[in-house]
């Protein structure tokens, strides 16, 4: 029969499924009792998430391991690490997978546009930017990385789908912007309901199964608030610059202050502010401040960094030859103001 040390060394061996780690590694056996007269064993395990599908495969690998090595039968408890050595093993882990999964991209700018909360028109911002950008003469991806809320591709009057060819992901290109969506891979614009492992796996694909090509920037449009998605882009990016949408309100800008600091807290640069809806501009040219005034220069001051700029309301013009409802012209007034925030973040990321 087993005694608890050998339980230890046969389960020591087997994988954190979230963190990549051996469980000896994380300390995530934590305790052992044995009946011996019953050939029973009982384990308590440790892990970074617990009430998964991925938990599932583990206790299953555990009984198999056991039950081959003298067990009759077999106890498990889950429970969850605790949170300082979650984190102390998650960097590592996301990290090294970083390495791996971004290495195509290694001399990529990446820029993410963030939001503390939704409807502040982040999204609008990302894919303005984008093209923007691409209007400089720059080669652009964008990543739709609001798993839940994908807006992207109708907002560019996107109706092309991404061809797979020898388990490659080949982007949809649109105003000369390579884009990826979840909305690419949902039928009908059904709800996502999946966990935030299978999430991840997502994103993992959004990186490392796409052929991205010879690209300048990749821009993220990352989900409102400070989420779990928004967590793991954070930590899988080495290195990523970002953009804080907020809008006049005072409300706006102290919930978006959350989300300039969780990029802070990983390690990431804020670029600057954006102040979207700044105002509306009446038909005698007067401004009108809808939304109010101050939020943006305000969350700038707060996050220690730079307003990029200040977008009016307004309506992009379109025709149903070049059907794309959220993207400004070039010379549109609002087009133009959005050519100079790119072109200033062109001039300071060059710096």
């Amino acid at each position: 029969m087993l005694n608890e040390q050998q339980v230890r060394d046969l389960l020591g061996e087997l994988q954190d499924p979230f963190l990549h780690k051996l469980l000896a590694e994380t300390k995530g056996v934590t305790n052992v009792s044995i009946k011996a007269e019953k050939e029973h064993v009982s384990v308590r395990i440790a892990i970074a998430k617990t009430n998964t599908p991925e938990q599932m495969q583990l206790q299953m690998k555990i009984v198999e391991v056991l039950k081959e090595n003298g067990a009759a039968s077999v106890g498990i408890r889950f429970e969850e690490l605790p949170q300082e050595v979650l984190q102390e093993f998650r960097g590592q882990a996301t990290e090294a997978e970083a390495q791996d999964i971004l290495s195509p991209l290694s001399n990529v700018q990446f820029i993410s546009i963030a939001s503390g909360k939704g409807g502040v028109g982040k999204s609008t911002v990302s894919v303005n930017m984008a093209v923007a950008l691409s209007r400089l003469g720059k080669k652009v991806g964008l990543i739709d990385a609001d798993i839940y809320g994908f807006s992207v591709p109708d907002m560019m009057g996107i109706t092309e789908m991404p061809v797979v060819k020898d388990d490659r992901i080949y982007p949809v290109e649109r105003l000369g912007v390579k884009v990826i969506s979840m909305g690419f891979f949902v039928e009908n614009n059904a709800p996502i309901v999946w966990r935030g492992p299978m999430l991840g796996k997502v994103l993992d694909q959004f990186f490392r199964d796409v052929d991205w090509g010879d690209l300048d920037y990749l821009l993220l449009d990352l989900p409102p608030g400070t989420g779990d998605v928004a967590l793991d882009i954070h930590q899988m990016l080495p290195a990523s610059k970002e953009i804080v949408v907020t809008t006049p309100h005072p409300t706006a800008a102290f919930v978006a202050a959350r989300a300039g600091a969780m990029a802070l807290q990983t390690n990431h640069d804020i670029l600057g502010v954006i102040e979207n809806m700044a105002w509306y501009e009446n038909k005698a040219g007067e401004k009108e401040f809808v939304f109010g005034q101050g939020g943006g220069p305000k969350l700038a001051d707060e996050l220690r960094t730079k307003l990029l700029g200040q977008i009016p309301l307004g309506q992009p013009d379109w025709t149903e030859e070049d059907f794309a409802p959220s993207i400004y012209a070039a010379e549109h007034p609002i087009g133009k103001i959005y050519l100079q925030i790119a072109q200033g973040i062109v001039d300071s990321l060059a710096k």
